[in-house]
């Protein structure tokens, strides 16, 4: 609890200079649900995996990784962590979220300002696609119907995937202030949930008002020797329908790990 306590303050000191209707507004919205987890297993990571994306389709994960010269587009037996199909990206490309529609996998780049699409089955290059905006690609997901894509701002952007035209602007708040820094996502039933870069913790999101309405403290997930390291966070979220279970894991971390969610624990 004195994490999460510690990490609602960084974030709303972060955007403090609110203005004293946006404070107002900020005390009449209520406080975000605590969530509580329990792990229920952890299995083998490459270790050498700078994770900038991961999502669960048909039994298999598939996880993108970033760094220029290393980025990858991988498919992975979550039996075991085993990798069992992998594609590399261009040595000048740094390779960020992925999300799967209509059975394809799309995958964005960091500054690039262009993503590739793939079949899920083969890992085959379908075609690439140029950005719809001058805006950098974070984390992605999509609700079935739109891709859901973050900058690393307040903004979460809904594309229509045929015309990779901008839908929708969705900006995230916590209790009435925009929070920046959004990073890996994974939409669920109507919310969206987001890792915040450089945290230990993973945010919930309304995807219709965009407020952040339940945090989850994985701090204790963190290897010991990455913490407080600048590079090596949190960073992956995959969500398994059949048992509504996510996987997470970070960058460069040793394993992933199943887990169960559970509701508030505390005020």
């Amino acid at each position: 609890m004195k994490q999460m306590c510690v990490f609602l303050t960084l974030l709303l000191v972060c955007t403090c200079s609110g203005t004293d209707g946006e404070m107002s507004r900020a005390d009449a919205e209520p406080k975000p649900e605590t969530l509580s987890y329990s792990i229920v297993r952890s299995f083998p990571h490459a270790p050498a995996s700078f994770t900038q994306g991961l999502v669960y389709k048909d039994g298999f994960l598939y996880e993108g990784t970033g760094q220029k010269g290393q980025s990858e587009l991988r498919k992975i037996d979550p039996a075991n962590g085993r990798i069992m199909e992998q594609v590399k990206l261009p040595r000048d490309i740094f390779g960020e979220g992925i999300t799967i529609l209509d059975d394809k996998i799309y995958q964005l780049t960091w500054t690039s300002l262009k993503g590739f699409v793939y079949d899920p089955a083969s890992l085959k290059l379908l075609r690439t696609f140029t950005f719809p905006l001058p805006i950098e690609g974070w984390g992605l997901t999509t609700d079935g119907k739109d891709l859901i894509w973050s900058d690393g701002s307040s903004t979460l952007y809904f594309i229509q995937p045929d015309t990779m035209k901008v839908k929708k602007r969705l900006t995230v708040t916590l209790q009435g202030r925009p929070i920046a820094s959004i990073n890996e996502l994974e939409y669920i039933d109507g919310q969206i949930f987001a890792n915040v870069w450089q945290t230990e913790s993973i945010v919930r999101i309304d995807a219709q008002s965009g407020r952040i309405n339940g945090l989850l403290d994985l701090s204790a997930l963190t290897p010991s020797v990455y913490k407080g390291h600048a590079d090596y966070v949190l960073n992956g979220i995959a969500y398994n329908p059949q048992n509504g279970h996510l996987i997470i894991t970070g960058k460069m971390w040793p394993h992933f790990h199943e887990i169960s969610i559970g509701g508030r624990t505390s005020k």
